[in-house]
């Protein structure tokens, strides 16, 4: 076997180019002379190219490169191939935990007599600091700066921490916060499209912590997220060992309707491939309705690709790619030669021409000019909903028993009103009543088109006499300061303020959950009444309790609809026969007659949306803002840790790690922590809101003299691992098949006390028995999130029985050592009459291989088989390991 560092076998097709007197090389894969090559789909060009330029017999062999050009034969038959991405991009919330394994592992490395140096990312790394920032303050001139004022007095340790990384560790770039949202900077400024390195031209590709990281698909970049311990190899100089995958083709034809905005169609999108399924698929689009599309809008419909289940939505580069870079302030030297080098090594499209299209698994088709106004919920993203139905949808769901489209509300309770008075005058809430409505989210925010149209129809309104009832929590978050800056010359913003969408700061925000909270009145209505209080957003997310504890319902609609949803105060509106209000005439005033056309938006924004916007706020967004910059941060390779801090500890993944490899662990009379359903959430494993006063974590943190006002929440915690592992399954809407009754507890098998979770994995800690969980279909769906892994390590969890897996999220459990367990040949836990009360013994072989069955033997004698979900030969050697970062910290030594 060749060693690392072996000398590449493919520099025969290294070639030269000279642009405007420059030489660059690059990999010229139209040299293969290979009739192959011309059938692949363009995504896998971009895997392809990867492999040849990263070969070395030894991270990636010659059979690897063979067997991406044979995908047509390979695609459907689990081959294993090796990827190295070009780069790495992170948010904070899990770009913290990702720095604090840095340092654990500099530690370790240093304890076992290594050189902690070495620790260091090897990939160039980006890291955005957009999810700290909560909308505490709204429908206020200052709320931007009130809110960045509370989002530095709350997460300083994480800041100053973060600060120590920015200089500690090499390859990195931190970027501060107040800047944007991570997957709308890449978009706009971050990705490179085409990489220089030296004079080395190779395809822009990505990995990163977060499931949306997809959206810069939409640009021509091959990127998809990936779990933070995943990542961590990554940055580390590992290749990433992935299935060739199928690639799905979508076919978009025609137009899309002048009333009709991006948003719709990327609901529509999502449902209908959620339907055909597409689950661990690429998905790549092409035919002549792509080159209807703006870069801004295929990278919305790319960055809902984790709700439609594939793991790209890949949209190849073209004129209008180009023609982005320029608008985004891109120089004309990178411009020149990103459409060289693609158009020499074929990676360039022309979507009118159907000779470039090369072979799918198969092909799939939407006419644009099919698609309708719509918004999807009330609890998943992929339930679209045709506005003209909303109406209808929601006074069923209303019926339903509880569910994805279900609240089980009693017939007597329906027509529940709850007066309130806020500022000296009385309203009425019921169910469907909005109280958030928030335009916030990349996904939306990174299109002048949604974002002007919102602006647009917002000047209408007000115009025509229109407003916003003064309770409901209205929000405007932008991805970048470039909204600001078009909003502000289009002449809209101040009548998005006089509708209370004021700018609340540059981030996340309710799109995760930091929505803050609602007004005291409102929120006393809704417990009073238990009212099915709504949510309207423009977002990619919409799980039950992420958005805030108190809207169970929560609708993905476009900015404009957002607008006009809060405008209308409910959701049991029918827009076609219902008005929005009235005029001063006394008139009344339907939504079709402030709504702008396509046209009209399109208009605005190529007069308004001008290169120099963004050359200059991306020219300082590495400089900081003031109260960065006042960070005094310590020095030193090793990061010297706070034992009184309460967001930043060492974790204890590597405590009793030695440098040699144990044998695998048996799981030996396990009991069962957790008896769950379907869908279950990274929401529900590893919550990212609000830490709930009577929670474990909130008892830790209040014994260490804060209040309730300094928790925080969860996701600005997961630098320290003790409020994390007391975070872990503690969702309020957590469904455990052990209790009648949603929450964050569970039963003690033994005692048949009923408890905290965390309080229960303790306990069987402290017994010194093995616990597992069960769990239904697709468990660990929703945002790719690393402590949904690391938390149930540190509860003892051992591995976990499910139906099936999320992608990354089973990744993540393989990447920490859990055993992930699969269900075989249709079976469930229902099926098999598990009660979840019996014992679990599975023997685990020295010899374990990817995809082996092995039998469960319970306390009462029966048994039944599991297919051991570790896929890859790679996979079981980080479980061999204890966890891939235990095998990157091996290699080091």
């Amino acid at each position: 076997m060749a060693t690392e560092g072996s000398s590449n076998p493919f520099e025969g097709i290294k070639k030269t180019t000279e642009i405007d007197g420059k030489t660059y090389s690059f990999f010229n894969l139209a040299e293969l002379k290979d009739a192959r090559y011309d059938k692949l789909p363009y995504s896998i060009r971009v895997v392809l190219e990867s492999a040849i330029r990263n070969c070395d017999e030894f991270q990636v062999q010659k059979k690897d490169v063979e067997n991406i050009l044979n995908w047509e034969k390979n695609q459907s038959q689990s081959v294993e191939i090796p990827f190295k991405p070009a780069r790495v991009i992170l948010q904070d919330f899990t770009g913290v935990p990702a720095v604090v394994d840095f340092a654990a592992m500099r530690d370790a490395v240093k304890r076992l007599g290594g050189d902690p140096e070495k620790i260091n990312p090897i990939c160039p790394a980006d890291l955005v600091i957009d999810h700290s920032i909560q909308v505490d303050v709204s429908r206020s001139a200052d709320a931007l700066e009130q809110n960045q004022e509370l989002e530095f007095e709350r997460n300083k340790e994480r800041f100053v921490f973060l600060k120590w990384g920015a200089t500690a560790l090499k390859n990195m770039l931190i970027v501060p916060p107040g800047s944007g949202i991570v997957h709308q900077v890449n978009l706009e400024y971050l990705a490179r499209v085409v990489f220089n390195d030296g004079g080395l031209l190779y395809p822009d590709s990505l990995v990163g912590t977060d499931s949306h990281t997809t959206m810069i698909n939409g640009l021509g970049v091959v990127g998809w997220g990936v779990g933070g311990i995943e990542a961590e190899a990554v940055m580390l100089g590992q290749a990433i060992s992935m299935v060739l995958p199928e690639v799905v083709g979508y076919k978009l034809t025609g137009k899309v309707d002048q009333l009709v905005t991006s948003t719709d169609v990327v609901l529509t999108v999502t449902k209908h491939l959620r339907q055909i399924g597409v689950v661990g698929k690429f998905v790549e689009f092409f035919g002549p309705g792509v080159s209807q599309l703006s870069i801004a809008d295929r990278a919305t419909i790319s960055n809902m690709c984790p709700e439609y289940g594939a793991t790209v939505g890949f949209f190849p580069v073209d004129e209008k790619s180009l023609e982005y870079l320029r608008q985004t302030g891109r120089s004309e030297e990178r411009i020149k030669f990103v459409e060289k080098f693609l158009r020499e090594i074929r990676l360039f499209r022309n979507y009118n021409d159907p000779q470039e299209d090369p072979v799918f698994s198969q092909v799939v088709e939407l006419d644009l000019s099919t698609v309708t106004s719509c918004c999807s919920g009330p609890k998943r993203p992929h339930d679209k909903v045709p506005v003209s139905e909303m109406k209808v949808d929601f006074n069923t769901c209303l019926n339903n028993k509880i569910g994805f489209k279900g609240f089980a509300i009693p017939a007597d309770k329906q027509s529940t009103k709850v007066p309130i008075v806020f500022d000296n005058q009385e309203y009425v809430l019921s169910h469907g009543s909005v109280v958030i409505a928030a335009i916030t989210s990349c996904t939306n925010t990174s299109n002048p088109s949604v974002m002007l149209g919102a602006g647009v129809l917002a000047k209408k309104a007000v115009e025509a006499g229109l407003s916003v009832k003064p309770y409901i929590k209205t929000s405007l978050s932008p991805g970048s300061g470039v909204v600001t800056y078009y909003l502000r010359d289009s002449g809209v913003t101040p009548y998005l303020e006089k509708l209370g969408f004021d700018i609340v700061g540059y981030g996340c925000m309710t799109c995760i959950g930091n929505s803050g909270p609602l007004p005291e009145p409102v929120s006393e209505a809704i417990e009073k009444g238990d009212l099915v209080a709504c949510g309207v957003l423009s977002g990619n997310r919409n799980f039950e309790g992420r958005i805030h504890p108190l809207t169970r319902a929560n609708y993905l609609a476009s900015p404009p609809l957002v607008i006009a949803y809060a405008l209308a105060g409910t959701v049991l509106i029918d827009f076609e026969k219902d008005p929005l209000g009235t005029n001063p005439e006394g008139k009344p005033v339907y939504l079709r007659d402030i709504w702008p056309t396509r046209e009209e938006i399109q208009a605005v924004e190529k007069e308004i949306v001008v290169p120099a916007m963004f050359t200059d706020v991306y020219s300082r967004i590495q400089q900081g803002n003031k109260r960065w910059n006042s960070l005094v941060a310590p020095e030193g390779q090793l990061y010297p840790w706070d034992d009184k801090s309460t967001y930043i500890k060492s974790p204890p993944f590597f405590e009793k790690m030695g440098k040699d490899v144990s044998k695998p662990e048996s799981i030996k009379d396990a009991h069962v922590l957790l008896n769950l359903g379907d869908s279950v959430t990274t929401d529900h494993i590893s919550p990212a809101g609000s830490i709930a006063r009577n929670s474990p974590a909130a008892r830790y943190l209040g014994n260490r003299g804060l209040t309730p006002r300094e928790f925080n929440s969860y996701g600005s915690r997961r630098g320290n691992d003790a409020v994390m592992a007391r975070g872990t399954f503690a969702n309020i809407r957590l469904v455990n098949k052990f209790l009648s009754k949603a929450g964050p507890r569970t039963r003690h098998i033994l005692s048949g006390d009923e408890m905290d979770i965390f309080d229960a994995a303790e306990r069987y800690q402290k017994e010194g028995r093995q616990v597992i969980i069960l769990a239904g279909k697709e468990y660990g769906s929703g945002s790719s999130r690393d402590w949904a892994a690391k938390g149930p390590w540190i509860l003892g969890i051992k591995a976990v029985i499910a139906e099936s897996y999320e992608r990354i999220h089973r990744s993540n459990l393989v990447g920490m050592g859990i055993i992930p367990f699969q269900y075989v040949g249709g079976q469930t836990a229902d099926s098999l009459g598990l009660t979840g009360t019996e014992t679990f013994s599975i023997d685990v072989p020295d010899d374990l291989k990817a995809g082996q069955e092995l039998q469960v033997k319970l306390s009462d004698g029966r048994t039944f088989q599991v297919k051991t979900r570790f896929d890859t030969e790679v996979e079981l050697t980080y479980f061999r390991h204890g966890g891939i970062l235990n095998y990157m910290i091996r290699r080091m030594l």
